[in-house]
């Protein structure tokens, strides 16, 4: 199992970036997390599951939803904190 914390930008809000990233997450299986926008227009995703799934959601995410626009991804770390949602296992919500 990976953990991996992504931050989304480009046209990705106002656009269901964060729905598609919910189904296509559901369609690849077996990944936790949740996806959710920010103040400054980009979309956040934490996700864990098996490295195979969450490779392919990454990739996924690079090309983005059919009215969305990514320019890029970055990859954040994931630090323990009071401030990120926790990951509930079996869920990927939107927030």
């Amino acid at each position: 199992m990976i953990e991996v914390y992504l931050k989304i930008s480009g046209r990705v809000q106002g656009v269901g970036f964060r729905r598609w990233a919910q189904k296509e997450a559901l369609k690849i299986g077996d990944i936790s997390g949740w996806v959710r926008n920010c103040d400054d227009r980009s979309v956040e995703i934490l996700m864990r599951g098996r490295k195979e799934n969450i490779e392919e959601m990454i990739q996924k995410c690079h090309k983005g939803s059919l009215c969305s626009r990514v320019d890029e991804v970055k990859f954040l770390p994931v630090v323990t904190n009071h401030f990120l949602p926790l990951i509930t296992d079996g869920v990927f919500d939107r927030i």
